[in-house]
């Protein structure tokens, strides 16, 4: 189980495939670096495909309070302990957002950014007040069945749950107050999408419960260098679990584009 000691965490990540075409997979909130299995297996026969648990998920622990900019730094950082000095991201929902930050602070490491159910903008503070409500039920009360049922409904639609239910159960209490500050205080960046010149896609279920399909195409229209949006006929927040072939297949195309084009 190879771990990689950055400056700010102790970094637990997989590496398939020994391409020279080096691809980050950074996974959303609740998950960690297994959410790509499937993209991973077929993927890694023409690319290098690394993917990690981000900090407070997985094997990942977050030491303290942080933010996405940090999250951020923590993937550039496990670049230069790689020896990769370019890479494609790929990001689930917050694995988005931390590749949207990583864009920013070295666009020079950055090939080209993929998207999956993700947006550029910050939490809805409409819901803020449901998500703190299920969030102290989680802290008070562990993971109950209706606070699993809710998570699962949100995060993983028709995918399995049953796995994702267990690591959530064993997740540290404080290790979920840190992940889930993080994800409600992040700030809005569509004022800075502009400075992101890259190539990207955006890869969106359009039955995705967290995020919607308009905000899919926000990110894209704010970046310079976004292709498309491929709209995933009933695909969920997760849709790279919900519909794994078109996702494969959709960003198959995209990362071999990145070095033919």
């Amino acid at each position: 189980m190879p771990f990689a000691d950055l400056s700010g965490a102790r970094v637990r990540y997989e590496v398939s495939g020994d391409s020279p075409r080096a691809v980050v997979f950074s996974h959303g909130f609740l998950m960690d670096h297994e959410m790509f299995d499937a993209q991973v297996a077929e993927l890694s026969a023409s690319f290098r495909c690394i993917a990690w648990d981000e900090r407070g998920h997985g094997e990942t622990v977050a030491r303290g309070p942080f933010t996405y900019w940090d999250s951020a730094h923590d993937l550039v950082e496990l670049l230069e302990h790689l020896d990769i000095a370019e890479a494609a991201l790929v990001g689930m929902s917050q694995g988005g957002f931390l590749s949207l930050r990583a864009a920013l602070v070295a666009p020079e490491r950055v090939r080209g950014l993929a998207f999956l159910d993700s947006q550029a903008g910050p939490e809805d503070p409409a819901m803020r007040p449901a998500y703190d409500a299920l969030f102290e039920i989680w802290a008070h009360q562990g993971v109950t069945e209706d606070v699993s049922a809710m998570v699962a409904a949100t995060i993983l639609g028709t995918a399995d749950p049953e796995p994702w239910i267990a690591k959530w159960r064993a997740r540290p209490e404080d290790q979920v107050r840190h992940i889930y500050e993080t994800l409600v205080e992040r700030e809005d960046l569509h004022d800075r999408l502009g400075e992101i010149t890259c190539p990207a896609i955006v890869i969106h279920g359009t039955a995705d419960p967290a995020i919607s399909l308009a905000k899919a195409h926000a990110l894209c229209a704010g970046l310079p260098g976004c292709r498309e949006v491929v709209e995933v006929e009933g695909g969920g927040h997760a849709v790279n679990l919900t519909h794994p072939t078109a996702v494969t297949a959709a960003l198959g195309d995209f990362l071999n584009d990145l070095w033919t084009a």
